[in-house]
């Protein structure tokens, strides 16, 4: 598909959210996978292996079409998105592991993403053209390029000059924000004939998976004993999904904007389900006045 969204607005929005994430990482943040590896194990199970069963039941129960059923479940495959962060620190999330999990999350998402995606596209055999072939490897390592490389330069510059990475990080969420949900309408305008229907299959999916994202990353790490800040930033990081890499694929890989309209209307969704979860987390608890424990 060779339009203006496909070839310069979503990858522009890709790199600029990448870009803010960047700016909030620092290479400690890779180590203290090493340092305090349960709660990132646990974290990225739920993430990996739970939700993409968990999808494919809500996909199967509400019997979606097979191009609604696809883009579900590349959604469900998609990296945290780095508003999780955001989440996190406004509701007494632990931030430090909720950074760590959104680096380690996006870079597993290279391999783990296609895999689960070209067995939907196997299952499901939407109508998508010759796209329907799937995800080939080459194309994805395109995409996760224009992830980690704005990721990079983002390090590069917090690393060269920490306080102008802080004055930045503020703007540079809010333009993400911004062009994430120009796009999002972008994508629901070209949609416009069949957004009704869309709406109606769809939305009522987004919802319930989003409440189960958030469930299961709350409860499954209070299973295993893991503290309230930790589970509420495994909430936020496995629940606040990256719309932008999964409308990307969608989109400028296999070509389909039907494909994208789960992440669309769940990129919309996210944010006030997000936040109800947050404030219902922290209920009567004095977790969101307390620093949250380093990982």
């Amino acid at each position: 598909m060779d339009t203006p969204l496909a070839t310069v607005f979503l990858p522009l929005a890709l790199a600029i959210i990448m870009f803010g994430l960047g700016l909030s990482l620092t290479v400690d943040d890779f180590r203290r996978v090493r340092r305090h590896p349960r709660a990132v194990i646990v974290a990225m199970l739920c993430q990996l292996l739970l939700l993409p069963v968990v999808c494919l039941g809500l996909v199967l129960s509400f019997d979606l079409s097979p191009v609604l059923a696809v883009g579900m479940m590349l959604l469900a495959a998609s990296p945290g998105g780095t508003t999780a962060n955001l989440f996190s620190h406004l509701f007494g999330g632990d931030v430090a592991l909720n950074v760590t999990l959104t680096a380690v999350n996006a870079v597993l998402a290279i391999v783990t993403l296609p895999v689960i995606t070209n067995l939907a596209l196997h299952h499901f055999e939407p109508d998508i053209g010759e796209s329907g072939m799937g995800l080939q490897f080459g194309k994805v390592l395109q995409v996760f390029a224009l992830v980690l490389v704005p990721v990079a330069i983002g390090m590069a510059v917090r690393r060269r000059s920490e306080a102008f990475a802080l004055r930045m990080d503020r703007p540079v969420r809010l333009l993400s924000v911004a062009v994430l949900l120009a796009v999002i309408v972008g994508a629901l305008v070209s949609e416009r004939d069949n957004i009704v229907d869309y709406l109606t299959d769809v939305g009522p999916v987004a919802v319930v998976f989003c409440v189960l994202s958030l469930t299961t990353g709350y409860f499954v790490p209070r299973l295993v004993r893991l503290d309230k800040p930790q589970s509420i930033a495994c909430s936020m990081e496995i629940g606040v999904h990256n719309s932008a890499v999964a409308m990307t694929l969608a989109i400028s890989v296999l070509g389909s904007v039907g494909l994208a309209v789960p992440a669309a209307v769940y990129g919309v969704l996210m944010y006030p389900v997000a936040a109800l979860a947050g404030m219902l987390m922290t209920r009567g608890s004095r977790t969101s006045r307390e620093p949250a424990r380093a990982v």
